[in-house]
């Protein structure tokens, strides 16, 4: 098949971004003729408060790609979706409402020659806009299918299209790891990624045990004042240690190293490849119930599970955890076996 995929590639960094470079790649792998139709400007700065792009690419871009999207020119959206008329499949990476008018602007280009494949990431934003779900309805509605990462995000999604709706589980696109970690027990827990309310950073640092310390690593989206504040209201200045910024691949390692679990506090998720990053780095992983880590998680072997938005339950957690990792058993980390996940994911795609 002759597929375009379209959505953020390097020079933009995070998730979003490997995922769909490992997709591209993944395609190319699988036989289908290839094209990735990334941006050259995606956002305005005030809609991403965080660094957009990095100047070293964190894994091998793929070389069919071409940056020709702008949020400064839609007409370029228009030309983009003629040029795609005579591909087979578009897929489209959709990770905020915010791209919807630049892919509803190519979608009017294409003119409904082409298969058109939406795949959500989150159909909805954990922090929704007033304008989020009209702009989703919009294109869930012109696409001819739509591919999400959960089955609640499904139901999310058929609220919203009557096009068919398939589940394919999160395949790892993450770097991988170094070399094997050191035993021993370290006393700090690892907070890893963007800070933004849902992910409840509040709840972890009020749930926090004694002789307990913590890393808090990743950009900060509200700023860092709220944050000091609270750690300062908690005595907690001593035992907590904040890296704000985006975190470069070279350093991931590092970070997992010092750390005896990975804690993903959150109050909602969707789909994440943090629980994966941590068993991929050897650290078990403390989640909430929500989301899709109540599947990845298996209690008690390679991490715990707390309520979500309860700093009661979610201390009981870590200090379970703590008597468990001092006992003689530990916990046991198995690493994901890529290859299935990814065979699955591209059969429910095409």
């Amino acid at each position: 098949m002759r597929i375009t995929v379209v959505g953020p590639a390097f020079p933009y960094k995070g998730g979003g971004a490997h995922h769909t470079t490992e997709l591209a790649h993944r395609l190319a792998a699988a036989g289908h003729e290839v094209t990735l139709l990334s941006w050259s400007a995606q956002y305005p700065g005030f809609l991403y408060p965080g660094q957009q792009t990095i100047s070293e690419p964190e894994g091998e871009p793929f070389p069919a790609t071409r940056r020709e999207l702008s949020w400064r020119r839609p007409d370029g959206w228009l030309r983009a979706g003629r040029r795609l008329r005579s591909r087979d499949l578009v897929i489209f990476a959709v990770l905020s409402p915010v791209q919807v008018p630049a892919y509803l602007g190519i979608l009017r280009g294409i003119g409904g020659r082409t298969r058109v494949t939406a795949l959500c990431h989150n159909v909805l934003p954990h922090e929704p806009k007033p304008y989020d779900r009209p702009l989703m309805r919009a294109l869930l509605r012109r696409a001819g299918s739509v591919l999400v990462h959960s089955a609640g995000q499904a139901e999310l999604a058929r609220g919203l299209t009557e096009r068919p709706v398939a589940v394919a589980e999160l395949p790892p696109h993450l770097p991988s790891a170094g070399g094997e970690r050191a035993p021993g027990v370290r006393g700090r827990l690892l907070f890893f990624g963007i800070v933004r309310p849902y992910k409840g950073l509040d709840v972890l640092l009020r749930a926090l045990p004694e002789r307990v310390s913590l890393t808090v690593a990743g950009e900060f989206w509200g700023g860092l004042d709220d944050t000091r504040a609270l750690i300062d209201s908690l005595g907690l200045g001593d035992r907590v240690e904040l890296r704000p910024g985006y975190v470069p691949a070279g350093e991931i390692n590092g970070l997992f190293d010092a750390a005896d679990a990975l804690v993903l506090p959150y109050r909602s998720a969707t789909a994440s490849q943090n629980v994966r990053l941590g068993f991929e780095h050897g650290v078990p992983v403390i989640a909430t119930r929500v989301g899709g880590f109540p599947g990845q998680i298996r209690e008690g072997v390679d991490g715990l599970l707390a309520d979500p938005g309860d700093p009661a339950s979610l201390r009981t957690a870590i200090e379970r955890f703590y008597r468990i990792m001092e006992g003689r058993e530990g916990f046991r980390i198995d690493r994901t076996d890529p290859e299935p996940l990814w065979k699955d994911y591209l059969a429910a795609l095409l």
